[in-house]
């Protein structure tokens, strides 16, 4: 499901969402969209998120994935044209190391289908170890998601 096609991106209230058509093979027999391609569209989002955040400011941070967990609330349905999704991604969790992105995608009509928590890691490049959410990161963050900190 990579490289979609992007209808629409935007930031409104701390929400980034990303608006991608969907084709025809992101769905079973049955017509509704397979359970991994929610997945695939949470990971678009969150590059698209990156990319919007932190390196079109030229902080180039890279993360890992560390843990993702889907909630599956309703199916999205093939209506048989080029629909649209709307991948809403924002950030609720910021640790020393990690941080947790949420994400809501919605069908064309605006109802929730799946909701994703994604815990992803800091990652020096050099060592492909973990390592703390530098001071610009975490500035970057604070200014443009909702995040409840941790203890220190």
């Amino acid at each position: 499901m990579s490289a979609q096609n992007v209808v629409s991106e935007k930031t409104k209230d701390n929400v980034h969402a990303l608006t991608v058509g969907v084709r025809w093979s992101d769905f079973d027999m049955y017509g509704h969209m397979m359970n991994a391609n929610f997945i695939e569209l949470a990971q678009e989002a969150r590059l698209a998120f990156a990319m919007h955040h932190f390196y079109a400011r030229g902080v180039n941070m890279v993360a890992f994935v560390r843990h993702i967990e889907a909630d599956y609330v309703r199916p999205i349905k093939w209506d048989g044209r080029h629909g649209t999704v709307t991948v809403e991604t924002t950030v609720v969790r910021l640790g020393t190391t990690s941080f947790t992105t949420r994400q809501t995608i919605k069908d064309a009509r605006g109802q929730v289908a799946c909701v994703i928590d994604c815990v992803q890691v800091t990652i020096d490049p050099a060592t492909q170890m973990p390592r703390e959410v530098s001071e610009q990161e975490r500035n970057i963050i604070l200014e443009h998601a909702v995040v409840e900190l941790e203890q220190q």
